[in-house]
C-alpha cells in the first residue's frame, strides 16, 4: 500500500494545475478542490490505519533507494498530521465558499485562490511526509509561497504592508535552514533522515550543537517560538478569515513538527533540552501576557496561538514517552480549536462589523447560534473540564511531574498560569463582546416577522440594512470543527493511545529507521 503514500501530495497539485486551467469557471474550481480535499482526507485515514496496524510506509519516488533518492515516510506522526490536517483544511475551504457567495463574488472570485490553496495544501503534507532534509526545505518553500499569495489577497495597503513583514521573517528562516542544511550535507554527505540518524552521531559534539541550533533556530521562527515570535501577530489579522485561519491551525504547527522530527531522530542525546524548556516557558508566559493585553480579537487569538506552542515545546523539551505523548496529542487538539476560533472571528466581524472588543456587546442576545459557537472552543482553549484542552495540559503537567527537575517543575506552574490567564483572556472576550449591552456602532437588529426572528436568533440571517449576516456554507464548517474540537475528549482514549504509540517509536528510532533501510533476513 506503499502507493497512497505520496497522494496527499501529488493530488492537490494536480488540482491545482487543474484549476488554474479553468479561470472562468469557479463553480468547476470549486468542484475540484472539495474533490481533491476530500480525497486527501481518505486517503490521510488510510494511512493512519495502516501504520498503526503495520508501521510506517516508505515511498521511494522514481524507485530511487535510499538514501540516493528522495523518500516519503508515513509514520503514525505524520499520518496523525495529515488526517487533521486535511480536515481542517476542507472545512476552511467550505466556509471560504460561503464567504465568497455572501459576499457576491460567487460568479468572478479570485482566480488564483483554488489553485494557491491546494498548493498550500501539498506544501503542508509534503513537509509532514519528507524524508530528508532537503525534501522538507522544498516543502516549507511551496507551503510559504502559496501563503505570500494568500495572505495579500485583494492587495490592501494593511495586507501588503503585513505581508512584507511575513515575507522578510519568512525569507530569513528559509535562509538560515538553507545554510544548515548545506553545514549537514558537507559534515555528514547525506540528507536523508534516516541515514542522518545514523552519521550525525559520529560528529564531534560542538560541530552537532552546532547545526542543531541552526535547525531548530529556523524551525523556531517558522513555528513562532518567543523570541522569534513578533511577526505572528501582525500578520496574521489583516488576511481573510478562512486564510487567517488556516494560517493558524497548520503552518505554526508544521515548523513544530519538524523540531520533534529534528529533536527526537536526528539529535536525540542533544543537551539542549533544558534550552527547550526555557524557550517553552517564555512562549507561554510572554504570549499570553500579550494576549490578556488585546482589545482585538484576532489579535488576542494570534497571541494566544504564541502562548500555547509553549505547551508542545513543553512536551518536546522532556523528552520523554509521557511528555512527547502529551505534545503530540496537544498539537491535534491545537490545530482543530485555534482554527475553529479563527472562523468564529470571521464570524464575529462579519455580524459585529469589527473584531474590536471596544466596539462590540450583546452578541449573545444578537446571534444565540454564534455565542455557543465560540463559546464551547473557547473553553477548550482555555482548558476547561472535560475538554481535550484538559487532557492535553494535564498529560504535560503529569509528564512534567514525573520527570522531576528543577526547570520542569518551573515549567508545571508556568503552564497553570498560562492557563488560568488564557480563561481570563477569554472571559474577557466573552464579557465585552457577548454579554454586555450592543455598541451603538453594531448593526442593528429590526423587528421583523416571526420566521425571520427565529432565524435571526439561530445567526443563520439578519435582516439589517447594514446586510450582516452568517450564511450556512460558512455557519457549517465552523459548527462540524467545533463538534470535532469537541469531540476530540469522546476519542480521547484511543487518540492518546496513538500519540503514545507515536511517541514511543518517535524516541526508539528503529521502526523508522529500519523502514527506511530494511534490514536483511540472515
Amino acid at each position: 500500500m506503499t502507493w497512497l503514500v505520496p497522494l496527499p501530495v501529488v493530488m492537490p497539485l494536480l488540482g491545482a494545475a487543474l484549476t488554474l486551467m479553468m479561470p472562468r469557471r469557479p463553480r468547476a474550481q470549486r468542484a475540484v478542490t472539495l474533490t481533491v480535499l476530500s480525497a486527501a482526507l481518505a486517503v490521510a485515514v488510510a494511512l493512519l490505519a495502516l501504520t498503526v496496524q503495520h508501521g510506517p510506509l516508505v515511498m521511494e519516488v522514481g524507485a530511487w533507494t535510499a538514501p540516493v533518492g528522495i523518500v516519503l515516510v508515513a509514520d503514525k506522526l505524520a499520518a496523525l498530521m495529515l488526517v487533521v490536517s486535511a480536515a481542517v483544511t476542507l472545512c476552511v475551504l467550505i466556509y471560504s465558499i460561503g464567504q465568497g457567495m455572501a459576499d457576491g463574488n460567487e460568479e468572478t472570485p479570485l482566480t488564483v485562490y483554488h489553485p494557491t490553496y491546494l498548493v498550500l495544501a501539498a506544501g503542508v503534507t509534503n513537509a509532514f511526509l519528507s524524508g530528508d532534509l532537503f525534501n522538507l526545505y522544498v516543502g516549507f518553500e511551496i507551503l510559504l509561497v502559496a501563503s505570500y499569495v494568500l495572505l495579500t489577497l485583494g492587495s490592501t495597503g494593511t495586507r501588503v504592508r503585513a505581508g512584507t513583514t511575513y515575507v522578510v521573517v519568512s525569507l530569513l528562516s528559509s535562509v538560515i535552514f538553507l545554510s544548515a542544511i548545506g553545514l549537514v550535507y558537507g559534515a555528514t554527505g547525506t540528507l536523508n533522515l534516516a541515514h542522518l540518524a545514523e552519521r550525525v552521531q559520529d560528529l564531534p559534539p560542538g560541530l552537532s550543537l552546532a547545526l542543531e541550533g541552526m535547525l531548530l533556530l529556523a524551525f523556531g521562527i517558522k513555528a513562532a517560538v518567543f523570541p522569534l515570535s513578533a511577526w505572528l501577530p501582525d500578520s496574521y489579522p489583516t488576511a481573510p478569515a478562512p486564510v487567517t485561519a488556516v494560517f493558524a491551525g497548520l503552518l505554526t504547527k508544521v515548523g513544530v513538527y519538524a523540531i520533534i522530527r529534528t529533536k527526537t531522530l536526528l539529535f536525540p542525546d542533544s543537551p539542549v533540552g533544558d534550552m527547550l524548556m526555557f524557550l517553552a516557558l517564555l512562549t507561554m508566559v510572554v504570549g499570553i501576557l500579550g494576549a490578556v493585553a488585546q482589545s482585538d480579537i484576532k489579535r488576542l487569538l494570534s497571541f494566544t496561538l504564541i502562548s500555547h506552542i509553549g505547551y508542545m515545546l513543553f512536551g518536546v523539551g522532556l523528552a520523554s514517552v509521557a511528555g512527547l505523548t502529551g505534545a503530540i496529542f496537544y498539537v491535534v487538539h491545537h490545530i482543530v480549536i485555534q482554527t475553529t476560533l479563527f472562523l468564529v472571528a470571521g464570524l464575529i466581524e462579519r455580524r459585529g462589523g469589527t473584531t474590536s472588543l471596544d466596539r462590540l456587546g450583546g452578541l449573545s442576545r444578537v446571534s444565540p447560534l454564534l455565542a455557543v459557537l465560540f463559546f464551547v472552543p473557547a473553553l477548550n482553549l482555555a482548558g476547561i473540564p472535560p475538554f481535550s484542552g484538559f487532557l492535553g495540559k494535564l498529560g504535560l503537567l503529569q509528564a512534567g511531574v514525573e520527570v522531576g527537575s528543577p526547570m520542569a517543575w518551573t515549567l508545571v506552574a508556568g503552564g497553570v498560569v498560562t492557563s488560568l490567564l488564557t480563561l481570563y483572556a477569554i472571559a474577557r472576550v466573552w464579557n465585552l463582546a457577548f454579554w454586555r449591552m450592543p455598541h451603538p456602532e453594531m448593526p442593528s437588529v429590526p423587528d421583523v416577522s416571526p420566521a425571520a426572528e427565529r432565524a435571526r436568533l439561530l445567526g443563520l440571517s439578519d435582516p439589517s440594512p447594514s446586510g450582516a449576516m452568517l450564511p450556512r456554507l460558512m455557519i457549517v464548517p465552523t459548527l462540524v470543527l467545533v463538534a470535532l474540537g469537541a469531540g476530540l475528549t469522546l476519542v480521547a482514549g484511543p487518540l492518546f493511545d496513538v500519540s503514545d504509540q507515536a511517541a514511543r517509536d518517535l524516541l526508539q528510532r528503529t521502526p523508522y529507521l529500519e523502514a527506511v533501510f530494511p534490514r536483511e533476513a540472515p
